[in-house]
C-alpha cells in the first residue's frame, strides 16, 4: 500500500487528472524513450491507451528496457540519434533524450552537450512543424551546487561553466534557453521540468549514480564507495512517481510551461543512503571514502510547491520502500547474470 509523502492528494483532482490522460488516445514521440525513465514513460503511455513512438540511438539506453513491450501494436522503435533532424507527427513530445549518469556524459561530454543543445532544438522544430506540444526534461543540475536550499524555479544556480559536469548542466540549461526563445518567438507550447534525483528499476548496475553503485556494491559484497565525507545531502524520487508528474505536466493548461521542479523534498545525506541500503540488503559491506568528486553538489532539495499547486502532484513512494523495489529488481538481474556467465563457462 503506497503512503503518502505529506498531505494527500484531493480526490476530485486524481479523477480529472485520469479523465484528462486516457481520455482521448494520441500519438506521443518520446525521445530517449529506451533509457531508464524513457521506457517507464513508453511503458505507462502505452497502459493508457497511447500510440508511442520511441526515438533512440542506444548509446545509453537498452533495447531490454522495452523488450517486454514489443508485442504492442501501438510502440514503434525509430533507431535515430536526436543530433540529426527529423520530423515525426505527433500530438505531444516527450524530449528524455541525453546521457544523465555523471560516467555516460563525462566519456563524452561534448557528445552530452550536443545532444542536450541540438536534441532540443529538433524537438522544438518538431513541434513548430507539427504543432506539437513539447515537453522537455531539464534537472536539477541546472542550479549547479546550489547556495540556497531547497532550490525553488526562480533561482538562478551556482553552476561552473567549465568544470567537468558542465557539458550536461550547461546542455540543460541552454536547452531550457532554446525552450522558452520558440515558446516567445515561434508560439510553439513548451512545457519544462527539472528532475531532482531518480531512481528505481531499469537503472544501469554500472551508471554510476548513487543508488545504484551503492545497491549493487551491497549484494556484491563489496565496498560502498562514498565519494567525500558522505554529508552531502540528496533528494530521491522514485521513477513512478516522476512519471505521475512528467503526465500530468504534459495536460496541464498551455499557461503552465514551467519551469517546474520534479522531485522528492525528503532530503538524506549520501551517508545515511549507504546505511540505509546495507540495513535493506543485509549485507556486511564497509563503508568506505574517496575524495570528492569535481563540483559535487552539497545540497540538493526540491521545493515543490508549484507543483503541488498546478499539477496538484507530489511523491507518494518513500525511499524506503523505492530502495526495497530497486534492491529486488537489482538482486534479480545480478542472480541472471551470474546464471549466464555460468552457462558461458560450461
Amino acid at each position: 500500500m503506497r503512503k503518502v509523502v505529506s498531505g494527500p492528494l484531493s480526490v476530485v483532482g486524481q479523477r480529472e487528472f485520469l479523465k484528462k490522460i486516457s481520455g482521448i488516445p494520441r500519438r506521443v514521440l518520446v525521445t530517449g524513450g529506451s533509457g531508464f525513465l524513457g521506457s517507464h514513460l513508453c511503458e505507462r503511455l502505452l497502459s493508457l491507451g497511447h500510440t508511442v513512438v520511441c526515438i533512440d540511438n542506444f548509446s545509453t539506453g537498452r533495447r531490454e528496457n522495452l523488450a517486454h513491450l514489443t508485442h504492442n501494436p501501438h510502440l514503434h522503435i525509430i533507431d535515430h540519434d536526436v543530433r540529426k533532424p527529423y520530423l515525426i507527427d505527433a500530438d505531444v513530445i516527450f524530449n528524455f533524450a541525453s546521457p544523465a549518469s555523471p560516467p555516460d556524459y563525462q566519456a563524452d561530454p561534448v557528445g552530452t552537450l550536443m545532444t542536450n543543445v541540438l536534441g532540443a532544438l529538433h524537438a522544438l522544430e518538431n513541434a513548430r512543424a507539427t504543432g506539437a506540444t513539447v515537453v522537455q526534461s531539464s534537472t536539477s543540475e541546472v542550479y549547479g551546487d546550489p547556495l540556497l536550499s531547497p532550490q525553488r524555479e526562480s533561482y538562478f544556480g551556482n553552476v561552473n561553466t567549465i568544470g567537468p559536469r558542465a557539458c550536461y548542466d550547461e546542455g540543460k540549461r541552454s536547452a531550457e534557453t532554446l525552450f522558452f526563445d520558440y515558446h516567445r518567438t515561434h508560439g510553439v507550447k513548451i512545457k519544462v521540468a527539472r528532475i531532482f534525483n531518480t531512481y528505481g528499476p531499469r537503472m544501469r548496475p554500472d551508471d554510476g549514480r548513487v543508488i545504484s553503485n551503492f545497491v549493487v556494491q551491497a549484494l556484491l559484497g563489496k565496498e560502498l564507495t562514498i565519494y567525500g565525507d558522505g554529508q552531502q545531502t540528496r533528494s530521491f524520487c522514485y521513477a513512478d512517481d516522476l512519471i505521475d508528474g512528467f503526465l500530468r505536466l504534459s495536460v496541464s493548461p498551455e499557461t503552465c510551461t514551467g519551469p517546474i521542479n520534479l522531485g522528492n523534498p525528503g532530503e538524506f545525506t549520501v551517508l545515511e543512503l549507504a546505511q540505509m541500503v546495507l540495513a535493506l540488503t543485509g549485507s556486511r559491506s564497509r563503508i568506505v571514502h574517496q575524495a570528492a568528486a569535481v563540483d559535487d553538489p552539497r545540497q540538493r532539495r526540491p521545493d515543490i510547491a508549484q507543483a503541488h499547486a498546478e499539477l496538484a502532484w507530489e511523491p507518494k513512494i518513500k525511499l524506503s520502500q523505492g530502495l526495497e523495489r530497486t534492491i529486488a529488481y537489482f538482486d534479480e538481474r545480478l542472480s541472471a547474470d551470474s546464471r549466464v556467465m555460468a552457462g558461458e563457462a560450461v
